[in-house]
């Protein structure tokens, strides 16, 4: 695995979504490098590929856990974003979200409003939340680092991008208001 800066320089065999994901990346002028690997399903499979998007950066890179919740009644959805080490108890973001019952969402769902599939969510799949359908929720230790990393809603590339770009260019962009947690 090697780190790469900005977009695959071949872009046939890559899906639209993660063309589009790089596409509004560099609109926005944000740099970020890339690493292309085999699909990564669960945060042990990302070990590696944390080590290697932590190459040069000073404190590191916070691998986010990014999990696509819904209420019982399946009618509110929130992607929530919280560093991969950390456990993630429903009751703990229930009080502080007022949503009680949380559980993950149906991957129907994901599809239908993210254009993602299990083991590939990220933030960058609320490019595709056009109608807001999707709360985004960030767990402040996430914010606290200088990096963070995310696919580009396919689980086969894996990005590191300052957090500073995630706050101040691309949640902006995406009109996605985001609400700051402490699990």
């Amino acid at each position: 695995m090697e780190l790469a800066n900005g977009r695959p320089e071949k872009t046939e065999g890559r899906l639209d979504k993660e063309i589009r994901a790089y596409d509004f990346l560099d609109s926005l002028g944000v740099d970020y490098q890339r690493i292309d690997h085999e699909a990564a399903m669960t945060m042990e499979a990302c070990e590696e590929i944390d080590r290697t998007l932590s190459e040069g950066a000073e404190k590191g890179v916070s691998i986010c856990k990014n999990l696509f919740l819904c209420n019982r009644q399946e009618t509110k959805f929130y992607l929530l974003l919280l560093p991969g080490g950390k456990p993630f108890k429903t009751k703990d973001l229930s009080a502080q979200i007022g949503s009680s019952r949380l559980s993950f969402a149906k991957a129907a769902y994901m599809e239908e409003y993210l254009d993602i599939t299990p083991g590939s969510v990220s933030i960058l799949g609320l490019l595709n939340d056009q109608e807001k359908k999707v709360q985004l929720l960030i767990d402040e230790d996430v914010l606290k680092e200088e990096y963070f990393g995310c696919h580009p809603c396919i689980n086969t590339s894996s990005l590191r991008i300052r957090v500073r770009d995630l706050t101040e260019k691309i949640i902006p962009a995406m009109g996605h208001e985001p609400m700051v947690v402490k699990l």
